[in-house]
């Protein structure tokens, strides 16, 4: 509440208050602009609107009104219909307007050299020059009978703004129907490229976004125009608020072109929210740059069902996985700094430089206390240690040769799967071999993906274990005294990017963890932030990696774990040309053109393909969720191909089958498929987990593989036999499973279309991600560092020095 003269209200003092709590009506953008819902009129200009009764039509006469005050009266009453005549004391005018007004407006005090005439018989006479705080009249005392002040009621009115005020943040911070104003598009035939597209479209600003969807201007940080992180303070202010429906998109076993997931993923919530009306989000993961420059180009959906800007979707986005290398890569140095030091200091030498005396003091870290109390030394004076407890406290005694952390980097780089670290005669002789992983690889990007909080995220990074020491036992990056280092890098990474559809709708792109090594989904944190946003009756929409045997089975098994969610719907993508594959079709090779079995109808390949949809079906139902097939349609696909796959994917028990033309058309060639998955959202849901963590590692293995991929049994080599052991032995026999397996097959042969039986499915090693939370074995041998093809996309991709324009980029 400003209590100021009219002569203190600089643009200084205006500029400090901020619009939403302005209760004294001082900023007046949206109160000229007609936006008088948006804005809280000035409490004088209130009292006075009450004490004039009818005036549409009526000529007002304002004297003395200046600044906000004036501004705002004469609005205010041109909107109510008066003729509004303003002039100040002085005018040579004011005594014929005084007798010609059928009300008088007093905005300032009358100077006393001023005479003023009688007004016109039943004119109404107002005095606005007071404080309307105090109600102290800075005029004259002696007012005709017929002038009326507003002093008291003036104070009245900027009460009931101040309860407006509070009314209506007390309603910003509840889930509401969202105000979103969606894009339109114009699709053109045929479609241009994804870039064409992207760039053909012009984005909401993103704080505009942010505003339509319910998000404060608190809750959001800014990068550029187009895209925001938004803080994890938002769940607390939502906490009470019922969660949306949660829908999973996956796929059949795909060709090595993929299937379009990601796209239908986009198409969906753009027929949700700009088709229909109901509020949706995406959730998509963010693309690693290996590949954008590598083999597969951007990773945005496609055609005119993608994210934009797309250029800054696949490029750098907020810096997330730079985060993820910067934090990782100190931790493999610390491993190594670590080795080295012990090699070649006295446990006295390393004790003091450990714990050294800092201003003639010395004391522990509350990381080095809480490592004294894990060793069982509840000490808490450094000169009070014994020999013997030094010793434990500053010896890991790591085995270099159990040293499974490895650096990354988000390149694709084949020359650095393996290499030699130490040569330098600096590192005393300590050489050993090690790898670089890309990015994306690291248990970081797993555990970000996972983690429901800042203090969840900081307990999982302490918990990865790196190595083991000589006796066998894990040590992990509590034990090096790095976790709060990591979560200082970690700190902006955890929190979700706002971004948007080429319809305007919101999408959060949020961490993309290998679907191999890892679980392969978007964040837990940005499913359950747009659960809460878009409300009780929206639907948010996230992606599972590969196909619904690999992405789906770990959505099921560790990401819904980790989270608590229940899922209301899967939607399962399926092409006719993946259907022909695995019908018997000829290979399908990324680069190379498609065989003419599948630019031609040839409807018995279709219907012997439908068996591995039938099988994906059948997952799917092992968990108890309904599920709406999706059947991306290409210009090549027949009538009688789409209805063949839409009528069998029914009778193998799928809710219902849509073919879809997002691609081509954007949101509104998925609204049939919005349709369907709205009705399958409120089916029966009986939705359950695939086994119990509580049984033994080699069985949850087996149940995977026999109820999930339809082998007949597992067989573990001696070394993964060993791992499981161990991994038992040391309390990490409880956690969940995490195949990594090829995605091309249900077998763990790429080779073997369709729904392979009868094998045996070979592990070749088991390893964990303690932080993360999960046991993954190997199916075979899984690169985690891609390398660079013969002809890579870069020799595509350009920058225009005129504009700043991207070219190539997909």
């Amino acid at each position: 509440a400003l209590d100021l003269p009219e002569s203190l209200y600089s643009s200084k003092v205006l500029n400090a208050v901020k619009p939403e709590k302005d209760v004294d009506g001082v900023n007046l953008g949206r109160l000229v602009h007609g936006d008088v819902c948006d804005c809280l009129v000035p409490p004088t200009v209130c009292a006075v609107m009450e004490l004039l009764e009818d005036i549409g039509g009526k000529k007002v006469l304002l004297v003395g009104a200046r600044g906000a005050e004036g501004a705002a009266l004469q609005s205010v009453l041109q909107r109510r219909g008066a003729a509004v005549l303003s002039c100040h004391w002085k005018a040579p005018q004011l005594q014929s307007e005084l007798r010609h007004a059928d009300a008088v407006v007093f905005g300032s005090a009358k100077p006393h050299d001023v005479p003023v005439s009688c007004t016109k018989p039943g004119a109404t006479v107002i005095n606005c020059a007071h404080d309307p705080l105090s109600g102290k009249s800075y005029g004259q005392q002696n007012n005709p009978a017929a002038e009326k002040t507003v002093g008291s009621l003036a104070v009245a009115m900027r009460m009931q703004n101040m309860v407006k005020n509070m009314e209506r943040w007390i309603q910003s911070q509840q889930c509401r129907k969202w105000d979103l104003h969606s894009l339109k598009l114009q699709p053109l035939s045929p479609v241009p490229s994804d870039i064409e597209i992207s760039r053909a479209q012009s984005p909401k600003a993103v704080d505009v976004l942010a505003k339509e969807i319910g998000l404060l201007t608190d809750e959001i940080e800014i990068y550029g125009q187009t895209k925001a992180k938004v803080r994890l303070s938002l769940l607390e202010r939502l906490k009470d608020q019922p969660d949306g429906k949660y829908v999973l998109v996956a796929g059949i076993t795909p060709t090595p072109l993929g299937e379009g997931k990601s796209t239908v993923t986009v198409g969906l919530v753009q027929a949700l929210t700009a088709h229909l009306n109901i509020n949706s989000f995406a959730c998509l993961r963010q693309p690693s740059q290996g590949p954008t420059f590598g083999v597969k180009g951007g990773a945005a959906g496609g055609g005119y069902a993608q994210v934009i800007p797309m250029e800054e979707f696949n490029l750098h986005l907020t810096g997330d996985i730079h985060a993820i290398t910067a934090a990782n890569n100190l931790l493999a140095a610390a491993i190594d700094a670590r080795i080295l030091h012990e090699n070649t200091q006295s446990d006295k030498s390393l004790y003091n430089r450990l714990v050294p005396v800092v201003n003639g003091v010395r004391g522990f870290s509350a990381i080095q206390l809480a490592r004294l109390r894990r060793l069982g030394i509840n000490k808490t004076d450094p000169e009070t240690l014994t020999e013997e407890e030094i010793s434990k406290f500053v010896r890991l005694d790591i085995d270099p040769s159990t040293i499974t952390w490895q650096r990354v980097v988000d390149t694709n780089d084949r020359f650095l799967r393996k290499i030699t670290v130490g040569q330098a005669n600096t590192e005393k002789g300590f050489v050993r071999q090690a790898q670089f992983d890309i990015a994306v690889a690291s248990e970081i990007m797993a555990i970000l993906a996972l983690t429901t909080s800042l203090q969840d995220m900081k307990e999982r990074l302490g918990r990865m274990v790196v190595a083991n020491d000589k006796k066998g036992q894990p040590v992990t990056a509590e034990d090096l005294g790095v976790t709060g280092a990591l979560a200082v890098l970690m700190k902006d990474a955890i929190k979700p990017t706002l971004m948007q559809t080429l319809e305007g709708t919101p999408v959060f792109v949020h961490a993309g963890p290998f679907a191999n090594i890892a679980h392969g989904n978007s964040s837990v944190l940005a499913d359950k932030i747009a659960l809460k946003l878009v409300g009780e009756k929206g639907f948010v929409v996230t992606e599972a990696g590969f196909g619904a045997d690999i992405g789906m089975e770990k959505f099921f098994n560790i990401k819904c774990r980790a989270s608590g969610l229940v899922p209301s719907v899967v939607v399962l993508v399926a092409t006719v040309r993946a259907l022909k594959m695995h019908g018997g079709g000829p290979n399908v090779t990324a680069g190379a053109p498609l065989k003419k079995e599948y630019t031609e109808e040839n409807l018995q390949l279709v219907a012997d393909g439908c068996c591995n949809l039938q099988k994906q079906i059948q997952i799917t139902q092992l968990f108890g969720v309904p599920v709406v097939v999706a059947l991306n349609v290409f210009k090549t696909d027949s009538p009688a191909e789409v209805d063949l796959v839409c009528k069998i994917a029914k009778e193998s028990g799928a809710f219902d089958a849509v073919p879809c033309n997002h691609w081509s058309a954007g949101g509104k060639g998925a609204v049939k498929l919005a349709q369907a998955v709205e009705k399958a959202a409120n089916q029966k849901n009986s939705f359950k987990y695939l086994y119990s963590l509580e049984l033994p590692i080699a069985e949850k293995i087996r149940i995977i593989a026999q109820k999930v991929y339809g082998a007949q049994d597992i067989e573990l080599s001696p070394a993964a036999q060993s791992q499981v052991d161990r991994y038992t032995r040391q309390g990490f026999g409880n956690l969940p499973i995490c195949m990594a397996k090829t995605h091309l097959s249900l077998s763990h042969q790429p080779e073997r279309k369709g729904v392979p039986t009868g094998f045996i499915l070979p592990i070749s090693d088991v390893r964990a991600s303690i932080g993360a939370g999960f046991i993954y074995p190997l199916v075979g041998t899984m690169s985690t560092m891609p390398g660079l093809p013969t002809r890579p996309c870069f020799y595509d991709i350009d920058l225009d020095p005129i504009t700043e324009q991207v070219k190539g980029l997909f």
